[in-house]
């Protein structure tokens, strides 16, 4: 119960005030939209489809998003394909920040390098969740033979989310050369996107930012409801619940950014320090699991699948019909 409370906390409430603040920075920048006005939009947009009433709304940002995210990558390809010869360059540019090269001198090596691991774990912990335990609420869902299979495709996901797409982004920011003018966030991505492709490049920013953040706030919502319902599942519990929801949309439309990703680092630390623990406690049944997989790929299986009456220690540990 504790985590599913620290899970609704951090998605249901705090990482849809960061979406929301993310979509305001993105319009404001972009075309000087008001943030009062983007922020009651948004809770206009929300409040139908969590209530249950239009399924439309979702619908089109699910189709839209990956085809969004697909331009960005050929945007970013493209950015690495005329800079290629600056490559090298970025390459040493980032293995001397990450290790604090310039900084050495100093004295101050240490401090820096450790402000940047800080600053890197939490923002990649956002991005990928890796580590939080909320990706099983999404995976619980798939159909799956055995669980190490599903547990790769999961693996899959946190590299595409990290090493391809955040990288496109690093990739962007810093050969664009505004990555010194004491932007951050939003911000900084579009001022590279623009001295890339110009005007176009912002409003595209912008478009694909909201369909990110949105649909982003409408998975984080479907996460959170499940928890909810698990705890108390009653229709006044939910329709609490669903009007707090709209509250911290509009809250983080008018939020400053500082404010909502402390508010993020804190729930993600709750969530990430009652996961880890009970990785390290389930971990003697991680094992069983994936010596069962590795077994039977060995002994030329194409498709494994899992039975848990197979092994005694498992007893009792997973539903019947599960696995």
């Amino acid at each position: 119960m504790l985590f599913a409370l620290c899970l609704i906390l951090a998605f249901g409430l705090v990482f849809n005030a960061v979406q929301a603040n993310s979509i305001v920075a993105a319009t404001e920048g972009a075309w000087g939209w008001n943030r009062y006005a983007v922020g009651v939009g948004l809770v206009l947009l929300t409040a139908p489809v969590i209530f249950g009433g239009v399924r439309s709304v979702a619908r089109v940002a699910e189709w839209l998003v990956p085809v969004m995210a697909l331009i960005y990558l050929l945007m970013a390809f493209y950015v690495l394909a005329i800079h290629a010869a600056e490559l090298p360059g970025l390459v040493a540019l980032i293995v001397k920040s990450a290790l604090g090269l310039e900084q050495a001198a100093g004295g101050v090596a240490g401090y820096a390098v450790s402000q940047a691991m800080m600053l890197g774990i939490k923002r990649g912990l956002f991005s990928n969740e890796a580590g939080m335990g909320s990706a099983p609420n999404a995976a619980a869902t798939a159909t799956s033979k055995h669980p190490a299979s599903q547990g790769a495709i999961q693996m899959f996901g946190v590299f595409i989310d990290t090493m391809v797409v955040c990288t496109a982004t690093a990739a962007i920011i810093l050969l664009s050369g505004v990555h010194d003018q004491g932007l951050s966030g939003v911000a900084l991505t579009q001022k590279a996107v623009e001295s890339q492709f110009g005007p176009i490049g912002v409003s595209f920013l912008a478009v694909a930012m909201f369909l990110f953040a949105f649909s982003s706030i409408l998975g984080n919502y479907a996460y959170a409801e499940g928890n909810v319902e698990f705890i108390r599942n009653n229709k006044r519990a939910l329709l609490g619940f669903r009007l707090v929801v709209l509250a911290m949309v509009m809250f983080g439309a008018l939020a400053s950014l500082p404010l909502v990703w402390d508010m993020a680092d804190l729930a993600m630390g709750l969530m990430a320090l009652i996961n880890l623990v009970a990785i390290v406690l389930l971990s003697r049944y991680f094992f069983t699991v994936l010596g069962d997989y590795q077994r039977q790929l060995k002994a030329g299986v194409a498709a494994p699948e899992f039975k848990a009456d197979q092994y005694p220690e498992l007893a009792g540990k997973v539903e019947k019909g599960v696995w």
